[in-house]
């Protein structure tokens, strides 16, 4: 007979759903993980895990698999596609199976309302990968870079430049648990999503949307951008979009136009002389390979939190 799992679940699905400390505390052991490459791989024994993907993915896939390893952990990757999810098998159902086996899943999906269904029917810990609403794992790495980079996150200036992605909605998120300054510069109809935007003003979080670019620039300590065509854009809509959005890229001419201390992230991968020019991204104030590398540490430290350890 299966026993209830009597320890307290925790998610790790958006970045409002968790304390402030808590997700300070997430970054503080990425730090740590980074600089200690041995001393926590007995952290997950006994642990094991799956990568439910139904989306592309390289450094997600990859940062899990070896933060997991290196935990001591077990993983076990399974593409929906080729499971029977794929064949039509409810959410609920593989949900209630899957939590019976493992520990946690850990899902990159299309939908976030879907990711939100399979949380709600499971056992185990479930971790948000990337959805078409957010993305709260590649922000905590990019806040872990800037951490490094500058010494601390607080009062920043961070301006978005470009598409109201799933990434840029959960950088509003972080400027309200965070306190830093978000300055957006997105053209009106792809603007980030209203129901993530009106809760981070609702809690005084300091954000500014424009569609002017040059209003978002001058002060900025980083840059971030993202690609302007994400994985659930329909295909009949990317070569307007990309028309729209070309007016968005960051290039040196722009890079000019900040502080000469300011660096730029992209999350990768980058359409190079689309939404960023080769001269930025190869720069030396470009942080996107620090930013890529930091994704394996900061995995552990949200790992650590999942499992109350």
């Amino acid at each position: 007979m299966q026993q209830k799992k009597i320890n307290t679940i925790k998610n790790f699905i958006n970045l409002n759903e968790i304390d402030r400390d808590e997700l300070y505390n997430i970054l503080t052991f990425g730090l740590a993980a980074k600089n200690d490459k041995t001393g926590y791989s007995n952290l997950l024994k006994n642990k094991s895990l799956i990568l439910l993907f139904d989306e592309p993915s390289t450094r997600t896939r990859i940062s899990f698999e070896l933060a997991i390893n290196q935990l001591g952990g077990h993983c076990i990757f399974l593409d929906s596609s080729t499971s029977q999810l794929g064949r039509g098998e409810s959410i609920k159902d593989t949900a209630k199976v899957l939590s019976r086996y493992v520990d946690g899943v850990i899902i990159r999906n299309a939908s976030h309302k879907d990711l939100n269904e399979f949380a709600n029917n499971s056992d185990c810990s479930v971790i948000n990968a990337l959805t078409n609403l957010s993305h709260p794992c590649q922000i905590m790495a990019d806040l872990m870079t800037l951490h490094e980079h500058m010494g601390s996150i607080e009062n920043i200036n961070i301006a978005w430049v470009g598409d109201g992605n799933n990434v840029a909605n959960t950088w509003i998120q972080a400027s309200q648990i965070f306190g830093f300054n978000l300055n957006m510069a997105v053209p009106s109809q792809f603007s980030p999503n209203k129901n993530y935007l009106k809760l981070a003003l609702d809690n005084k979080a300091k954000i500014n949307i424009t569609e002017n670019i040059n209003d978002v620039v001058s002060n900025a300590d980083c840059i971030v951008t993202d690609t302007w065509v994400s994985m659930n854009d329909k295909e009949t809509n990317k070569e307007e979009k990309i028309k729209i959005l070309e007016q968005y890229q960051v290039n040196e001419k722009l890079f000019e136009k900040t502080p000469k201390h300011a660096v730029f992230l992209h999350c990768l991968p980058a359409h190079r002389g689309q939404e960023v020019t080769n001269e930025v991204i190869d720069s030396p104030r470009s942080l996107v390979y620090q930013q890529a590398e930091n994704r394996l540490h900061i995995q552990k430290g949200i790992l650590k939190y999942c499992f109350g350890i």
